[in-house]
């Protein structure tokens, strides 16, 4: 399985959008969507346009997403929404497949495993938070380390992404514990030198 770094972009406005894309050059982006309900912060809840010639998926922090994903479902290459926020998740799960588009299910810290045991194998990921999600920069939850474990031995060939705390410490456990694509946002956003930072972090998953 490639690993991978993917930047996390928050943005409230079309021009944070392309200047948070632009300090890292990636192929593929996260854009984290929040509707100030399902989690406290609000944020890509505008009509935003995203780049060419890139790959882009939307982690989906908002209550009922069914009519967002159908209006924008095409700009993306990758979904994950949260089983908390469906009551209908296998129809989701249909809808999305349906268009082509890989189906990720994204597990809050505190969400137990047995949630998704029904779904493996309808999904393509499981994207795994380890903060509380809603904000760059959140608490890193150690304990979501032992779920990846559990996650790879319940589905050896299960691709894992995390999202959360991820640093040039935190991405090697994440690793070795059986993630391959790992999400980053602070720790570019918030650096210096977001492309040294970047760069940093893709060495560290190819070692």
């Amino acid at each position: 399985m490639k690993r991978m770094v993917i930047p996390s972009i928050i943005a409230n406005s079309q021009k944070e959008l392309e200047e948070r894309m632009g300090k890292v050059n990636s192929g593929f982006y996260q854009l984290d969507v929040m509707d100030g309900k399902f989690v406290k912060n609000k944020c890509s809840m505008f009509h935003f346009k995203l780049p060419k010639n890139k790959k882009y998926e939307a982690h989906l922090m908002i209550r009922n997403p069914e009519k967002w994903i159908e209006k924008n479902w095409m700009k993306f290459d990758s979904i994950a929404f949260h089983l908390e926020s469906t009551k209908n998740p296998d129809k989701l799960i249909g809808f999305i497949k349906n268009k082509k588009r890989k189906v990720g299910v994204a597990l809050n810290p505190e969400t137990k495993i047995n949630r998704l045991k029904i779904h493996l194998d309808e999904i393509d990921y499981v994207l795994a938070l380890m903060v509380k999600p809603g904000k760059y920069g959140a608490k890193f939850k150690p304990k979501v380390i032992d779920k990846i474990r559990q996650l790879k031995k319940l589905k050896p060939g299960l691709e894992i992404e995390v999202d959360g705390g991820v640093n040039d410490k935190i991405i090697s456990k994440a690793m070795k514990a059986g993630a391959s694509r790992f999400v980053v946002g602070s720790y570019i956003q918030n650096s210096e030198n977001p492309k040294k930072a970047f760069a940093k972090l893709k060495r560290i998953v190819k070692a």
